[in-house]
This record gives structure tokens, sequence and C-alpha cells, in this order.
């Protein structure tokens, strides 16, 4: 059955934008999580230590101008001295309070304004959901990662919205990854696909979170191979091409040009490295738009079938009749996940580490 189609037109993006009362501001506050709402003292530590140092500068900066024979002849040159000592004793405590009260007053506003913009459309708001149980690909690299202001619609197209942060690597060589993605439910499983979108790329290396192995690369007609680099498991070349129609094409390169894309199980993705939830009304408004462009052709794919999982033919029916039976819906297990490898520049360094460490027990054994 098809999904229930987006509707871009009737966004409602005043929200964003729109003036704050600061006491429902103040309610709001309150409600949200601990890790989400600024830490007092990630604030006045830094505050603190300005606070310190600045009077220390400035007094030894006096000190300067004193040794450099600068003297208070009367009482004007008595008052510049005095007032020039009370910013740099005072000033700095002035600017903590002003620093503290402009934090506290921001906190919570991204939130506030995106709660408000959810309801608006009929969505809901989490500004933080530890456990996004995707198969996309940035879902699936680290166990541990964070959703930061996700927006999601309960209906039968499951749509998703948010950023999303994990973690690589552990000690000094850990690293952390901020993406924003988008997720829409499709009407049936499809076979996995990515499309690796060009104009994203930097310096011409791929932008993608995995390394994908290039024998799995598909060149389609037209301009498509100009904006997306597109990959199919090894078998379903003539599926993405049932799939990948020119008109399906085109959306794609009109409206996800700026994003990487895949479909994977039910499920459709678009991946940035920038914030997709966001305060921009302009965002929101392509992200529909995009959506619903892209998966206004969902029930075109609802009507692949794996002929792996069996062929179509034809049967007697209980009246006579003679009835199309087609496979069931899914994929066979080859088209259900791409092959990934490790990237070669691992290799060169795994190998110079271990030929460093067994040069190393040589030299101490054999070196005297």
């Amino acid at each position: 059955m098809a999904t229930r189609a987006l509707d871009a037109s009737n966004l409602d993006t005043a929200p964003l934008t729109s003036s704050i009362r600061l006491e429902e501001l103040r309610r709001y506050r309150e409600t949200l999580p601990t890790a989400v709402r600024p830490s007092l003292r990630a604030i006045l530590v830094p505050a603190i230590l300005l606070a310190v140092v600045l009077p220390l500068l400035g007094g030894f900066w006096l000190a300067l101008l004193w040794d450099d024979g600068w003297q208070a002849e009367d009482a004007g040159d008595w008052l510049m001295y005095l007032f020039i000592l009370g910013v740099i004793l005072i000033g700095p405590f002035l600017l903590i309070g002003v620093v503290v009260r402009d934090v506290a007053g921001r906190a919570g506003r991204r939130q506030f304004r995106l709660a408000r913009f959810a309801a608006a459309n009929r969505l809901t708001y989490s500004p933080l959901s530890p456990a996004l149980e995707f198969p996309g690909m940035i879902f699936a690299l680290d166990d541990g990662g964070l959703g930061w202001d996700v927006v999601r619609d309960d209906s039968s197209r499951g749509l998703v919205i948010g950023n999303y942060t994990f973690v690589t690597g552990s000690g000094k060589n850990a690293r952390t990854h901020r993406w924003g993605f988008a997720t829409v439910r499709l009407g049936t499983q499809l076979p996995h696909i990515v499309l690796d979108a060009k104009g994203n790329n930097s310096l011409g290396a791929s932008s993608l979170p995995l390394v994908l192995d290039p024998e799995q690369r598909l060149s389609l007609e037209g301009d498509f191979d100009r904006h997306f680099t597109l990959y199919a498991p090894h078998g379903y070349e003539r599926d993405a091409l049932y799939l990948f129609t020119p008109d399906v094409m085109e959306r794609f390169i009109d409206h996800a040009g700026r994003v990487d894309v895949e479909i994977v199980e039910d499920r459709l993705y678009l991946f940035s490295r920038q914030d997709l939830a966001t305060l921009d009304p302009d965002v929101w408004r392509w992200l529909f738009g995009a959506l619903e462009a892209l998966t206004a052709k969902s029930a075109q794919w609802e009507r692949w079938r794996d002929d792996r999982l069996g062929e179509t033919r034809l049967e007697p029916g209980g009246n006579g009749e003679t009835q199309i039976v087609r496979p069931p819906r899914g994929v066979a297990a080859p088209g259900r996940r791409l092959q990934q490898i490790v990237p070669w520049y691992w290799v060169v360094l795994g190998l110079a580490a271990a030929g460093l460490g067994v040069w190393a027990l040589f030299d101490n054994v054999f070196g005297g």
C-alpha cells in the first residue's frame, strides 16, 4: 500500500522565525533534558578565568606605565587613573553578568522554535533521541550515536528528520561526526542502493561515511552520471535500471543533487554534512519538496519484485479463470546490503606500523 504523500505546499515555517514570549520559553525550558540545557559550570568557569586574567593583565599594564615615568600631575590625571583601574577591576564582573544573562536568555530558543514548528505541522519533536535504530549508513557506524532535534511524523509514511552525531575511534584517535538526515518509508523493500552525490564531494573525494566496493558502481544514461555515482549490489544491475527510469533520475537530479541518497530495506534516506533540522525555513521547504518529489514514484517502485524469490507465473483460479501469481515482496540476501571495503590508505598504514614493529623487534634482539 502506498504511503501518504508528503505535501510541501502546506508547510508552515512561520514558527521558526516568529517572536517568542519569554514566559512561554521559560516554561518550555524546564521540560528540556539535562543534556540539552546549557551547563552553568561551562559558562561560569571561562567567565571566572576571564575575570581573573583581565585584572592581572590590566595591573601589569599599569605597572609598566608607571615604570615608564607616568605620574599624575593633577586631579584630572588621578581621576583618569582611578577610572582605568575601576574598569580593570569591575569590568570583568560586569562582563560575566552580561554573558550569563545572554546565554540564559538564549537557552532553549532553538528547541522551542522547532517544537512549535513541529506542532504547527502535525509533527512531533524530540530535542534528544538516544536510540535511532535505522539501517542507514551513518546509523550503522556506532552504537552510541545521538539524534538531535528529531522531527517525526507518526503516520504510515514514517517521516523522520534530524541531526545525528556519533564517535569513531577511541582515545586520542576519537573523532566526532555530525550529519543531517531525513528518511521516509517506501511502500516495499528494495535492493540496497546508494547515490553518492558528486556536488558535495571535497577535492574529488567521496563524502560518504564509508567506502563501498567500486565494482558495484553502475553507469546510467543521460546526465545522471554527472551528478551521482550509483552503487547497486552485484547481480542487481537490471533491477536498478528498472527502478531508476529516466523520469525518476530526473527527479533525483532536480531535487537531491546536494545530498547523498540511500535506499535500504523499505526506507529512503537523504544524508548531508550540514544540519537538516535547522531554523532556516528555506532548508525545510527544500527538504519537504525533495522528499515529496522523490517519493511520488513510490507506487511505481512497489510493483518491483525480486525474481530470486520466485518467478511470476500463471495459475488457474478458483472460478476457472487464469490468475497471475507474483513473487512475494522482499529482497534476496545478495541484494540486501552493498559490499564495503577497507580504504587502501588504512592498509598502507597498517603495513607500515607492522613493519616498524618488526624492525624495532629485530633491532632490540640483534642490535646489541
